[in-house]
């Protein structure tokens, strides 16, 4: 499946006023419309009931398909979560890979056992056995090379980096693009610029709004850490939520720099984005 050239006229139905709201010492408010997301699987904490394990997994509401990218690394702490956060495993019309490491990837077979059908998106880059299961447990797998859409208004990036090949996931926003990233192996800055050039040919703004997810900055140094932070600022970055394998420095920046538009992210995180009122 692939890109269909511009769908601005198109994205109308998953374009949206963003706004985040915080609850204070709860969950952020979660609206009756609008893009909702909300991380399923983490290492870092925010909701106790919930368990935490090194991984990630964020489910996003609202668009046209429900999406789950990635899915943790421990399939019985995806699914424990998720039945305690309400989420319905039959209701995922499709889950996205970032990549292949067991983090983002152990969660899978477990998730489709327990509902099957469902998409199942990988890059060219994976390895035949994951497509293998998935198909096994009854998946229909979408393997991507370049930027491909979802569905209106929502893409992903396609393979970026070398070494580490991964993709994440950007959305068309009236405030301008969200991006959900799994580890950001390519450097969180590459991705960041990758959406931005797609979502210039895709989306009626570029700008990035809000980007959660791995910066892949754990144990980073503190000058590094100060130019990814100014890399977030002269890109004109409005929220970042770093989680995962970002660090506790990381995000303790982030916090200190960005101040209340820096989102406390971890295993229970809710976020509502906004739907533009006429």
């Amino acid at each position: 499946m692939r890109r269909t050239g511009r769908v601005r006229a198109a994205v109308r139905t998953a374009v949206f006023l963003v706004f985040i709201i915080h609850a204070a010492d709860s969950d952020m408010l979660f609206g009756d419309d609008g893009l909702r997301l909300t991380v399923v699987y983490d290492n870092n904490e925010y909701d106790p009931s919930l368990k935490t394990a090194w991984g990630f997994s964020c489910l996003i509401e609202g668009a046209q398909k429900t999406i789950l990218f990635d899915t943790g690394g421990d399939g019985d702490v995806l699914i424990h979560n998720m039945k305690l956060l309400g989420i319905d495993p039959g209701t995922i019309d499709a889950v996205v890979l970032s990549h292949t490491h067991h983090d983002h990837t152990g969660g899978l077979q477990r998730l489709l056992k327990e509902h099957g059908d469902m998409e199942v998106w990988v890059g060219d880059w994976f390895p035949e056995s994951i497509r293998n299961m998935a198909r096994a447990c009854g998946a229909e797998v979408v393997t991507v090379g370049g930027p491909s859409a979802l569905c209106e208004g929502v893409f992903t990036t396609g393979g970026m980096g070398k070494e580490i090949r991964e993709q994440a996931l950007f959305f068309c926003t009236a405030e301008g693009t969200v991006i959900v990233t799994g580890c950001a192996h390519p450097g969180i800055l590459e991705v960041i610029d990758t959406a931005k050039r797609l979502a210039s040919e895709d989306c009626d703004s570029a700008e990035v709004f809000f980007v959660i997810g791995g910066f892949h900055l754990s144990g980073a140094s503190e000058r590094v850490l100060h130019r990814i932070v100014n890399g977030f600022q002269s890109r004109g970055v409005v929220k970042a939520a770093p989680c995962h394998c970002s660090g506790g420095a990381c995000r303790a920046m982030f916090r200190a720099v960005y101040g209340e538009r820096f989102i406390p992210a971890g295993a229970g995180t809710r976020i509502v984005l906004r739907p533009s009122r006429p």
